[in-house]
């Protein structure tokens, strides 16, 4: 991070200089921080589109260029040689994990896995209809009950703990939430699978000697690094905040659950499902496109484009031939033939070209779960499985090694000016 010439803002003829700042990737920033104390004014940026919360080392989005790393490394380079449970280390830690590392971090996760009798008899609180993300934010709160004792921040072991626990638990919860809705018994994980076999295995397994198929195994890991982290996004910006007041790491958890559960952000790709299911039949794609393009038509064409990649959405390239490599082993569904059709004809029409509209992960991954026989509305669980390394992540970069005051944005007031009540 290094310093350059400062900019300069005059106001009613008054100058005042701030610093400019060079991050070691991407744009230089305006250091606005003494902005208020020294001119009494402030800057209003609704959304923060052009606004900068934090520094951070976690991971790098470059939108022209449709680049994605993770403490430098490129998404694709962790994706074919690394597990999702490598990429976590490597997000917590700010290094990839030795041999040795990594056997033992997959070991204390695995031990940590298996849900308490206590968190078990959470899912009985909640009906068989209630929606597996409203439980899982049960599952957190009751895990921060569990460890009333390890509530604090300020010790890193405990802290480390915390994030380990939460990082194991995350698919048992997943699990729990899925097989109460079915009426099914929960299956306990086994020490001899990986993460992502365990999951599968805790949603899907009929017997604890099923084995998942490696596929879809091969697949969900994949999923769970494509959503670790992605800069300062929705979810992760709420974690911050919410981290900002020195609260637990749960209750930090919850509010990063809570936003993710939006339809504009974590619900992306079960809003995908629900378009195809719109359209329909194939025969009704040029329709919709045509309805996507206009602009008065409440119509939005789901999974094509991202707000912060100009080219193509990365995780996307690496996902997309492991979706047709999934759809190859499961049986024929309409749906899958009009998700490809719809991709094959939107990727050649020049209105989509021309504004980089390309099929983004949420469109691949949606496809993927459907596939695999996950119901739309597990698909932002498992987002939120997969981003949880991420955010707890920036939680202990905030804490350790980047912290700063409690955030608490200004505003500019529209109201009411002062006014009286009427006097009788």
């Amino acid at each position: 991070m290094n310093m350059t010439p400062e900019a300069k803002l005059i106001i009613d003829n008054n100058t005042y200089n701030f610093p400019v700042i060079t991050g070691s990737m991407g744009n230089r920033v305006i250091d606005f921080s003494s902005l208020g104390p020294t001119t009494g004014l402030f800057t209003i940026d609704p959304g923060l589109k052009s606004s900068g919360s934090c520094f951070s080392e976690i991971s790098y989005i470059d939108g022209a260029k449709g680049k994605l790393y993770y403490r430098g490394y490129p998404i694709d380079e962790l994706t074919e040689k690394k597990s999702y449970l490598d990429v976590a280390y490597l997000l917590l830690n700010g290094e990839l994990p030795t041999q040795e590392q990594s056997v033992s971090f997959q070991q204390e996760i695995t031990e940590l896995m298996p849900l308490s009798s206590s968190l078990k008899k959470t899912t009985e609180a909640y009906l068989p209809n209630s929606h597996p993300m409203a439980m899982l934010l049960g599952f957190i709160g009751a895990l921060a009950g569990e460890n009333s004792s390890n509530l604090g921040i300020a010790d890193e072991k405990g802290r480390h703990l915390a994030y380990r626990q939460i990082i194991a638990k995350m698919p048992a919860m997943a699990a729990a939430s899925y097989r109460h809705k079915k009426g099914l018994p929960l299956i306990e994980p086994r020490s001899d699978y990986t993460y992502a076999e365990n999951f599968l295995h805790m949603m899907f397994s009929q017997t604890p000697e099923d084995k998942p198929n490696p596929l879809f195994t091969q697949a969900m890991d994949v999923i769970f690094s494509l959503h670790a982290d992605h800069g300062q996004n929705a979810s992760t910006s709420a974690v911050r905040v919410s981290a900002s007041t020195g609260t637990n790491i749960y209750s930090s958890m919850t509010s990063g659950i809570s936003s993710l559960w939006g339809p504009a952000h974590g619900g992306a790709n079960e809003a995908c499902i629900r378009m195809l299911k719109e359209i329909g039949s194939v025969d009704n794609i040029p329709m919709y496109l045509e309805k996507a393009k206009d602009k008065n038509d409440p119509f939005r064409l789901m999974g094509f484009g991202h707000r912060v990649y100009k080219n193509y959405d990365p995780r996307a390239k690496l996902i997309e031939k492991l979706c047709h490599s999934v759809l190859t082993q499961t049986r024929p569904d309409p749906l899958f033939d009009l998700a490809a059709k719809l991709e094959e004809i939107a990727r050649s029409d020049q209105y989509f070209i021309d504004r980089n509209l390309y099929p983004n992960v949420d469109f691949y991954s949606g496809i993927i779960l459907q596939a695999i026989g996950f119901p739309a509305e597990m698909f932002t669980v498992i987002f939120a499985l997969g981003r949880t390394s991420g955010w707890l992540s920036h939680i202990e970069e905030l804490i350790s090694k980047h912290p700063h005051p409690i955030t608490r944005p200004r505003q500019c007031y529209v109201g009411h000016t002062e006014r009286h009540l009427e006097t009788t």
